[in-house]
């Protein structure tokens, strides 16, 4: 089992002591979610919490990912990121790639990219890209990020993006895993169809091996059930050895961890000595214990 912490949108300054932490106290990877804006007036609702409240999210400070990623790479060496999820079908396809490339070559191939629609509309409406057809934009987003960081001449001819052949350079030197993340039915068919990864969100242990069991069918649906594929998954389990044993049996491979609930409306006060000293208890109490 590979372990992931989630910061849970703390303080700007310590995400880098945090990363050294994180690597220090034998963490595999630091993952980071991605927020462009928040609206002054919504109706939306938000799908993973339990109230679809989104208030929780007003002034959080989120960083971020292609932005803060390469310095959290600087003062580490082994420790992997990723990205969970960023919101993908609200930005322009190109400039993603060359972000992800920069990334992935400034970490030294230590950069997984997470990748989701994003369920709200205002999001979509702040970047003035359109709510419609979002779906079939994200899956052509996809396929011209797979071309570009191939490192070869690319061109595209989609119904929502066309592209005359173009290069990026640098590129990384291995592939950049893409990582899917989302829990509606679409989402699991495209983790499936194009992904080499799944993220889950949170939710109950029976959801989570149920969403496992429905992207193994259509893996094999899609004849790709023999390519390599990594889940990841936060959940309250990771939290003693026998729940990790459990995630382990039902085929996950890293446990993503957080210390406070991010769906709450409370401020996070925790110092950075007692978040250092959450990774460390955490280490000791679980990573020691699994390995």
């Amino acid at each position: 089992m590979r372990f992931a912490y989630h910061a849970t949108m703390c303080q700007p300054e310590y995400y880098l002591p945090l990363a050294v932490a994180c690597e220090q106290a034998g963490f595999d990877t630091f993952t980071l979610p991605d927020s462009i804006c928040y609206p002054q007036e919504s109706d939306s609702r938000y799908p993973y919490n339990g109230t679809g409240d989104r208030e929780f999210l007003d002034g959080v400070p989120f960083l971020e990912p292609f932005s803060v990623i390469p310095a959290m790479g600087a003062v580490t060496s082994t420790l992997r990121f990723t990205t969970s999820v960023m919101k993908l079908a609200i930005r322009q396809p190109v400039v993603v790639a060359k972000s992800v490339s920069s990334v992935a070559v400034l970490t030294n191939d230590r950069f997984g990219f997470g990748i989701g629609i994003s369920p709200w509309p205002d999001d979509f409406a702040a970047c003035q890209i359109p709510w419609e057809k979002r779906g079939q934009r994200m899956d052509e987003m996809i396929d011209i990020l797979k071309g570009l960081l191939s490192g070869e001449f690319f061109g595209y001819q989609g119904e929502i993006f066309q592209l005359d052949p173009v290069k990026i350079t640098p590129v990384p030197k291995k592939p950049v895993p893409l990582l899917i993340g989302g829990h509606a039915k679409p989402a699991l068919r495209r983790a499936a169809r194009v992904a080499d990864g799944f993220i889950h969100a949170g939710g109950s242990f029976e959801d989570l091996a149920a969403t496992v069991k429905q992207i193994d069918a259509y893996r094999k649906e899609y004849g790709r059930d023999h390519l390599p594929f990594e889940y990841q998954s936060m959940s309250a389990e990771a939290f003693s050895v026998d729940g990790v044993r459990r995630l382990e049996d039902l085929g996950i491979e890293e446990a993503i961890v957080a210390f406070r609930n991010p769906y709450e409306a409370k401020p996070d006060t925790a110092t950075l000595d007692e978040k250092i000293g959450q990774l460390n208890w955490f280490a000791e109490n679980v990573i020691q214990k699994t390995r």
